[in-house]
């Protein structure tokens, strides 16, 4: 049910289609990396998948329909049925990805593919942003521990659990989310409240309390009510007083307030002064790349940080964007090539069934990626000739290097025909990609270097071909 209603209506009339069996291809994609970004990070196929495999309508869904009184009992009785008989041809989970190409293609009947966009959209939409958000706010924190405190400030609880995984495909290292740490294993974090501070008569009280419970790992939030006269002092006073006569030294600090980068710097001297050169300082409260970026420019002393409502929300570009247009239907067993036109350029859509392959140089970096027409051989290893859309008329070549075909089959008729990998091994697939694939001029936040997107000839004539034949009909 998770579907616009539209969907309904557009299916009740392929319904009454002679043809409403027919295969037809949607390609799902977006148009623009956020925040002006270089790159984006494909996620949530595991969900798109488990959501093909089990869509189902039970007899309260049919009954919601029946009231709407513009279904036929005969389309209701074929929804009682539905079951997913579909493909899908998706980009592993994690890929690093770009605008304007196939990060995933639905080949299906006709009602079958428009009924899942909906829900395919939203998670896609969901997960990517996410995941690209916390790359940037990891790639900004400069190998310091990077923890997810959103949950409270996620667009509800969904959002938060799956948020929390998109985050740590995107390089966090843990999360506060429980929900998120039990379903998807990834590691959890989180010692105390302003709250805790607050209920015991004094904060020294308060901390002693902690520290007796969890001496092991007493992380101390110190700004309740003065960091420097009051929070750090009474932190030191634990570390020698309740810590070290069992043995423990203070783990670390929070700071959720303030000038993070003027108290980072005075609470390391502080601790270091009083023998606890060990102890941790962990950052909080509104932070985001643009902030962590700041804040290590002005020399603050911190080991990690903790952000919340800006990576959970992705604030400062909250859309991902990513949309679902039918690129093919079948016609006497082809699959005949469609194309939207539009009054604004940039919503050209790419038609057909394609293949996409990311071109590597000799070294291993990916230099383009490339479209072809699905089938198309692409060998490389004699000069290779493409085609920029940008600048058709020059005559270009890859040379040497290798071209790998991005995208797989993970289901064939609704049916799983490829294993999904662990969490663990996708952060990972993310974090090798970045560190030995990607160029570091399309990971800078300003002005990042433009990865470009290529065609073969033989893609760019077809394109070209079905433009002057859709314009010479609708002109």
């Amino acid at each position: 049910m998770m579907m616009d209603f539209y969907e309904m209506t557009m299916s009740y009339g392929y319904f009454h289609q002679p043809n409403r069996d027919v295969r037809v291809a949607f390609d799902l994609f977006f148009r623009s990396v956020p925040d002006k970004g270089g790159y984006a990070i494909f996620a949530g196929l595991q969900h798109v998948i488990e959501f093909v495999e089990n869509i189902s309508f039970s007899d309260a869904d049919i009954a919601y329909f029946r009231k709407q009184n513009l279904f036929s009992e005969e389309f209701l009785d074929f929804l009682r049925g539905f079951r997913f008989r579909g493909d899908i041809y998706a980009m592993p989970e994690g890929t690093i990805i770009y605008p304007n190409e196939p990060l995933l293609t639905i080949v299906a009947p006709i009602i079958d593919a428009q009924l899942v966009e909906t829900a395919i959209l939203a998670q896609i939409n969901h997960q990517s942003l996410v995941a690209t958000k916390a790359s940037r706010i990891v790639r900004a924190a400069e190998g310091r521990k990077v923890a997810d405190f959103g949950a409270r400030r996620a667009h509800n609880m969904d959002a938060a659990t799956y948020g929390a995984r998109a985050a740590y495909i995107g390089g966090i290292d843990m999360t506060a989310t429980v929900s998120a740490g039990q379903q998807f294993n990834i590691p959890v974090s989180g010692t105390m409240a302003h709250s805790w501070v607050m209920f015991f008569k004094d904060e020294y009280t308060a901390f002693k309390q902690y520290a007796e419970i969890y001496p092991q790992a007493t992380v101390l939030l110190v700004d309740t009510y003065d960091v420097l006269h009051s929070g750090i002092p009474n932190a030191i006073r634990i570390a020698h007083e309740v810590l070290a006569p069992q043995g423990h030294r203070l783990a670390g600090v929070r700071v959720d307030s303030g000038d993070l980068a003027y108290l980072s710097k005075r609470i390391r001297k502080m601790l270091d002064k009083a023998g606890l050169e060990d102890c941790k300082i962990i950052l909080s409260n509104s932070l985001d790349e643009f902030t962590i970026s700041s804040l290590l420019l002005q020399g603050a002393r911190v080991d990690s940080f903790g952000v919340g409502e800006r990576l959970i929300t992705a604030k400062s570009d909250p859309v991902f964007g990513a949309v679902y247009k039918l690129v093919a239907v079948e016609e006497n067993g082809i699959f005949q090539p469609r194309i939207k036109m539009s009054e604004n350029v940039e919503k050209l859509t790419n038609p057909g069934l394609k293949d996409l392959y990311r071109i590597y140089d000799r070294h291993g970096k990916a230099v383009a990626d490339m479209i072809a027409v699905q089938g198309e051989p692409v060998d490389l290893t004699q000069p290779f000739r493409y085609v920029d859309p940008r600048k058709p008329w020059k005559n270009r070549f890859f040379e040497g290097g290798s071209a790998v075909n991005l995208r797989r089959l993970y289901v064939r008729d609704g049916e799983r025909v490829e294993e999904l990998p662990p969490l663990e091994e996708i952060r990972a697939y993310v974090r090798r990609q970045l560190a030995e694939e990607i160029w570091p001029e399309e990971q800078r936040f300003e002005n990042p270097h433009r990865h470009y997107l290529d065609t073969t000839p033989n893609y760019y004539e077809l394109k070209m071909g079905l433009l002057e034949e859709v314009r010479g009909k609708h002109s």
